[in-house]
């Protein structure tokens, strides 16, 4: 049986000019496969491949060129035979298709596969390694036809077909719907539409398969921003003419991150006209993610840039605290100061806070008015008094002692043990439920929580605002250790251990080095509360070991993030209206 027809060449180079662009891997240095299929039909279920060939090529040389018929193990029906010229008897002696697809993958090494309407020929050769038990190697693909879509207007050609754009472009082969005519058709195609995109500024593979008209010219000239930018973890800003930043993010990788904004694959309109505004690209290089994750919500607090949507405002967080006076009461507030232990927080919105002081009136008899009350009382009660929700301390109802066993349990709940309110509020939505009431039910779900998302959130924060230092590792992922040293909450250092080394060395440096951090007044830690929180996030990784601690670090054992964690299950699990929450 005739064997594939493989072909090197050895002709002389075609100088092309080079490019220095970092962005990617430069279209001079790719080699290209190009590649035509015949098949029996349009589907690569129930069809079968006839004949492959392809050229392989690079710089503008040719370096080798792969043709096979293949006997397709069933008739090839009479309108293909015409339209491709391949009968019945010139396949009978061919090879099977497992017989030359090994020797195709094999011409194809690491090459990136071009076809015109590459999905049809790559999908044949997919199915045919599935078939056969081959490995598709999954290399890069580039589509002529979609490139043609994007580069060849109306006026000049009236489709995109391979035939059209032969005679557009002169190529040297005329395409006829053999194989390999028709795969060196399109290499000529390939090379005109490289020069086309060559003049928009396109010079890497990477750019080459994601080009789009979508993406202006404007946007892809600005591309120059990533040439100098480290391919290294850290932050990015983007900033106008005035220097002011547009946006602040982060990546693994600086350069390659940056980069994609300049291309097809963002689709954000925000970025998109983020970008037109960008006039710099400042990195911040860090040497680790924790590093860069934080180094970006401290720059979005300090520049609050307009095309960030989270993190600008935290100083908007306020708390709820119960009061330092002879009969407390609820009160939200936007910073904690030394004059309480009843804090929690923080919330992202009074109403949020509102709404967990609510779910706390609804299980505690506290006063609600806001005057100062003497010990004395006033004259007149508020209607609480009449409907049971307050011991009317304002009139003398109530004596100091006995209101502060009431803001005892208060501050206990708020702090340390959040079941009670937990218990009494599932009550009650189930109660509301079985009656039918499903609106009153669903505003007791979101008052309890409120409550326990903030109660969580203080009690998970006050330990470590309260820790002087904690500093811990985990295994690197090149070797060596990843140390994080934490002060009060607040990220205050980090460095990475060679691999092999000792690590205590490093860490006694880091230690010294590590930012100077003053106490806060916890709950509230010595950074942003999102800070804390990814770092806690951190210390909570698989792998992670505590080095050393400076004072006590502890949360409550029956503390609301349990509460709050066994809630958000349940309500995703019920919630249809009217279903029963179970306790």
């Amino acid at each position: 049986m005739p064997a594939p027809n493989v072909r090197d060449m050895h002709t002389t180079p075609v100088a092309v000019q080079g490019t220095l662009d970092d962005l990617g891997t430069p279209l001079s240095e790719v080699t290209f496969v190009v590649l035509d299929l015949e098949t029996t039909g349009g589907k690569p279920a129930g069809s079968n491949i006839t004949e492959i060939g392809a050229v392989k090529v690079r710089g503008g040389v040719v370096l080798g060129e792969f043709q096979t018929l293949v006997r397709p193990g069933e008739p090839i029906p009479a309108f293909v035979s015409v339209l491709t010229g391949i009968s019945n008897a010139m396949v009978a002696s061919a090879p099977r298709i497992d017989r030359v697809l090994g020797s195709f993958l094999e011409f194809l090494g690491e090459g990136v596969v071009v076809a015109h309407n590459a999905p049809y020929d790559v999908g044949f050769l997919k199915a045919a390694c599935r078939e056969t038990g081959e490995q598709w190697p999954r290399p890069a693909v580039v589509d002529t036809a979609h490139l043609a879509r994007q580069l060849v207007t109306a006026d000049e050609a009236p489709n995109r077909k391979l035939g059209t754009l032969a005679s557009l472009f002169g190529t040297t082969t005329t395409p006829d719907h053999r194989a390999l005519h028709d795969a060196r058709a399109t290499v000529d195609v390939l090379h005109a539409l490289i020069d086309r995109v060559g003049n928009l500024g396109v010079h890497s593979l990477e750019e080459l398969q994601t080009y789009s008209k979508r993406v202006t010219p404007g946007q892809r000239r600005k591309r120059v921003l990533a040439d100098d930018l480290p391919s290294a973890p850290g932050v990015y800003v983007f900033k106008d003419a005035n220097g002011q930043a547009l946006y602040v993010g982060t990546s693994v990788d600086i350069r390659k991150r940056v980069r994609s904004y300049f291309t097809e694959s963002e689709k954000r309109a925000r970025m998109r006209d983020m970008v037109r505004l960008a006039e710099e690209v400042t990195p911040v290089v860090c040497q680790t993610a924790l590093e860069a994750q934080v180094r970006e919500l401290r720059l979005i607090a300090e520049h609050k840039p307009r095309f960030n949507r989270r993190s600008r405002y935290p100083e908007r967080a306020v708390w709820l605290k119960l009061t330092d006076e002879a009969f407390p009461r609820l009160s939200v507030v936007s910073s904690v100061r030394d004059d309480s232990p009843g804090y929690v927080g923080p919330f992202g919105s009074k109403a949020a806070a509102e709404l967990a002081m609510t779910a706390l009136h609804d299980v505690l008899p506290l006063r609600r008015c806001t005057k100062r009350l003497s010990r004395k009382g006033d004259s007149t009660a508020c209607a609480l008094f009449d409907l049971g929700k307050c011991g009317a301390p304002c009139i003398g109802q109530q004596s100091v002692d006995d209101y502060a066993a009431i803001a005892d349990e208060a501050r206990s709940m708020l702090t340390a043990d959040a079941r009670p309110v937990v218990d009494a509020l599932l009550d009650r939505m189930n109660a509301l439920g079985a009656q039918g009431r499903y609106e009153d039910a669903a505003a007791v779900r979101d008052r309890l929580l409120a409550f326990v998302r903030g109660a969580a959130r203080a009690q998970r924060l006050d330990p470590l605002a309260r820790t002087p230092e904690v500093v811990a590792a985990r295994p690197g992922a090149l070797g060596g250790w990843e140390v994080v040293c934490i002060r009060y909450g607040r990220f205050a250092g980090t460095t990475l251990t060679p691999r092999g080394a000792d690590p205590m060395p490093y860490i006694a440096a880091l230690r010294e080095t590590a930012e100077v951090v003053a106490a806060p007044v916890a709950p509230a830690p010595a950074a942003l509360t999102e800070e804390t929180e990814r770092v806690l996030h951190w210390l909570e990784q698989p792998g992670v070991r505590i080095v050393h601690t400076e004072g006590v670090w502890v949360c409550p054992v029956n503390g609301a993030g349990g509460s709050r964690n066994r809630l958000e299950r349940l309500m995703d699990a019920g919630s249809g209206g009217g279903a029963r929450v179970a306790g």
